[in-house]
C-alpha cells in the first residue's frame, strides 16, 4: 500500500487475527512490563495462534539473546521459539556486517544480545578501544550498565571508529514506571563526541528489513505500544498497524500524533487482535463510532453521546487528525478525554 495521510482509525470487519497472518509485536508494554505479563496478553496471543495466526515477537530491545526472550515468552506461557524473536541487536550486526570485513572486531557497549548478534554474523565482539575495533555498537545494557562504557566508546569514535546503535528509544517500561532507554544513552555518547550514530531499530528500514528477512510475513500487522517507533516503523515499512494502551502512549499523545505516528487500530490490550475493529463513520460535521460522536471546534474537541470509552477515543482521533490534516493537532481534548477516563 502506498503512504496515505491518515484522517481516522481504520475498521475491520473480520478480527484482526483472521485479516492478517502474522503479528508483529513488541515487546515492552505490549507482552510484558517488567518482565512480568501485561493483563490479558498471554490468553490473547493464545487463542490468536491457535486460531492460525503466526506471532513473531520485534523488540528493541538489543539487551537479552532471542533464546532468552523465548524461554521468558514460555515461561510466562506463550510458547516461543528463538526463531520467533526478531531484535535490533540482528538488525544492526547485518548493517555492521554490510560494512564492515568478515572478522572484523567491534566494540560492544551493551548486552550480551549484541555479542551474539555479532558472532552470528561472523564478527569478534570486543570490550576496548584498545582492541583496534573497526566500528562500534551501543545497544541497551540494563540499569547496571557501568558508566566507564560510555567512556570506552567516546574513545574509540575519537579515532574515527564508526559508532553504530541498536536504537534510540528515550525509554522503556518497566515494573516500576517508565524508565530511561538506550536512546538516553546514545546521547550521552553523543554529546561527549558530537558524532552521529547509524541506527537500525525502528522505525528505521534496517529493523523493518531485518523482520521481513526472517519471518516471510505476507500480511503483517504491526503491533505496539509507541507510535514513534512500532507505529512509524509500520507506516515507513507501508504496513498496518495495531497500537495498544498497555505502555508508553496515551490518548492525549494519540490525538496529537501526526501522520507517521497514526495506528490504523486502537485498542486498550492485545484483546483487540481478537475482535474486528469498529468503523469511524461521518456524521453530520463531526464523526461517529459506537455511541459517541465527536468534532473539531474552534478551540476544542467536542464529544457526545456514550458507550464504550475507546470508541470514545477513535471518534476524537478523526475529529483531531482531520482537523490536523497534514501536521498535528493544536485542539484541546483534555476535556473530552477526561470524560472517557484516558
Amino acid at each position: 500500500m502506498s503512504q496515505t495521510v491518515r484522517t481516522r482509525p481504520g475498521g475491520s470487519a473480520r478480527t484482526l487475527s483472521e485479516a492478517y497472518d502474522t503479528a508483529l509485536l513488541d515487546l515492552d508494554g505490549v507482552v510484558y512490563a517488567g518482565g512480568n505479563a501485561i493483563v490479558h496478553a498471554v490468553e490473547s496471543l493464545g487463542v490468536a495462534r491457535d486460531g492460525g495466526m503466526r506471532l513473531a515477537y520485534v523488540t528493541n530491545n538489543a539487551l537479552r539473546t532471542p533464546d532468552a526472550v523465548a524461554e521468558h515468552l514460555t515461561e510466562l506461557g506463550i510458547a516461543t521459539k528463538a526463531s520467533d524473536v526478531i531484535t535490533s541487536a540482528q538488525a544492526v550486526a547485518r548493517l555492521i556486517a554490510d560494512q564492515v570485513p568478515a572478522g572484523a572486531r567491534v566494540l560492544v557497549i551493551g548486552g550480551e544480545g549484541l555479542r551474539v548478534a555479532l558472532r552470528e554474523r561472523g564478527l569478534e565482539p570486543v570490550e576496548s578501544a584498545e582492541d583496534e575495533p573497526v566500528a562500534v555498537v551501543q545497544g541497551y545494557g540494563g540499569p547496571e550498565l557501568p558508566w566507564g562504557r560510555f567512556a570506552e566508546a567516546c574513545y574509540a569514535i575519537a579515532r574515527g571508529v564508526p559508532w553504530f546503535a541498536s536504537n534510540t528509544d528515550l525509554t522503556i517500561p518497566s515494573a516500576r514506571g517508565i524508565a530511561p532507554g538506550n536512546g538516553a544513552a546514545v546521547e550521552v555518547v553523543r554529546i561527549a563526541t558530537g558524532a552521529e550514530p547509524q541506527v537500525a531499530g525502528k522505525p528505521l528500514p534496517p529493523m523493518h528489513r531485518e523482520t521481513v528477512l526472517r519471518t516471510g510475513a505476507e500480511r503483517p500487522l504491526v503491533v505496539g505500544d509507541r507510535m514513534d517507533t512500532d507505529i512509524e516503523g509500520a507506516f515507513n515499512g507501508e504496513v498496518d498497524s495495531l497500537l495498544v494502551l498497555t505502555g508508553v502512549a496515551d490518548g492525549a499523545q494519540l490525538l496529537a500524533a501526526p501522520p507517521q505516528h497514526r495506528p490504523t487500530y486502537v485498542d486498550a490490550d492485545l484483546r483487540g487482535l481478537l475482535t474486528g475493529q469498529p468503523d469511524v463513520t461521518d456524521e453530520g460535521d463531526g464523526f461517529r463510532c459506537g455511541g459517541w460522536t465527536a468534532s473539531a471546534g474552534e478551540k476544542r474537541l467536542e464529544l457526545t453521546g456514550d458507550g464504550e470509552a475507546l470508541d470514545g477515543l477513535r471518534a476524537l482521533c478523526a475529529a483531531a487528525w482531520t482537523a490536523a490534516g497534514d501536521g498535528t493537532c493544536a485542539l484541546d481534548g483534555g476535556k473530552a478525554l477526561a470524560r472517557l477516563g484516558l
